[in-house]
């Protein structure tokens, strides 16, 4: 159970993050307001909380397997959010990250 609570944080995370930083893309850079960007700092900082409730101690390897999460959800977000096409290698790359990201925060370890 501590692994599928993990990963729904893990996608928690990913959604605040992601869609945050979208919001703020959108807000400033696609103009279409200050509201928009205001929602994006809000969902930031929301991430921020999410992370803490993941069951493992250890800041940098909750943040470290993150990352491979946000890779793949940040293509995944292109796909449904802008229509973006990833290529073979995009899809392979997020794989790889993926598969880094369950090594580092599941991987089994002696008393650590």
């Amino acid at each position: 159970m501590p692994v599928l609570r993990s990963a729904a944080l893990f996608l928690l995370a990913a959604l605040f993050e992601i869609g945050g930083a979208w919001l703020v893309w959108q807000g400033v850079r696609e103009q279409r307001g200050w509201l928009w960007a205001a929602g994006g700092v809000l969902a930031l900082g929301a991430y921020g909380f999410v992370a803490t409730f993941q069951p493992d101690a250890h800041f940098g390897r909750v943040l470290a397997a993150y990352g491979g999460v946000f890779v793949a959800g940040s293509i995944l977000w292109g796909v449904v959010a802008d229509g973006y096409r990833p290529d073979r290698w995009d899809i392979a790359g997020a794989l790889i990250c993926l598969a880094g990201m369950a090594v580092i925060m599941w991987a089994p370890r002696n008393g650590a």
